[in-house]
């Protein structure tokens, strides 16, 4: 079984990688992060796959991408090939609660799942 914290240490790279805005403006780099299978409920309640949250990032209309503040990470391996993280985001006025599922593949921990739930600047961590 993979070491828990080398998984949860490498999933948390490939998502730092993934909110970077030189990746994010790039297809190639993008594919190479999410899984095949890639599915994730946006913030804005938009239901997204693999490639069409590729096409939307990249578009040449596409707003240049902004850096985006993140706190609050941490992570626990589920299995030895699944790994589930959960983080706090911050980019211009927006706020997002964020939980990601990174797969081991073909030896890359690549995002198969991730959702997004907008919150009020402030921490968000009181009771709903």
């Amino acid at each position: 079984m993979t070491d828990p914290t080398e998984a949860v240490n490498a999933a948390m790279e490939a998502e730092f990688r993934l909110l970077d805005p030189a990746v994010r403006s790039s297809p190639e780099l993008l594919a190479e992060l999410f899984h095949a299978d890639y599915q994730e409920f946006g913030s804005s309640g938009r239901v997204w796959d693999r490639d069409s949250i590729i096409a939307v990032l990249t578009a040449r209309d596409a707003p240049a991408p902004r850096p985006i503040t993140t706190s609050r990470m941490q992570g626990v391996q589920l299995a030895p090939d699944v790994v589930h993280l959960t983080f706090d985001t911050e980019s211009g006025t927006h706020c997002a609660h964020r939980s990601s599922l990174w797969r081991l593949t073909g030896g890359r921990w690549l995002l198969y799942f991730h959702q997004g739930t907008r919150f009020s600047g402030g921490g968000g961590t009181g009771s709903d």
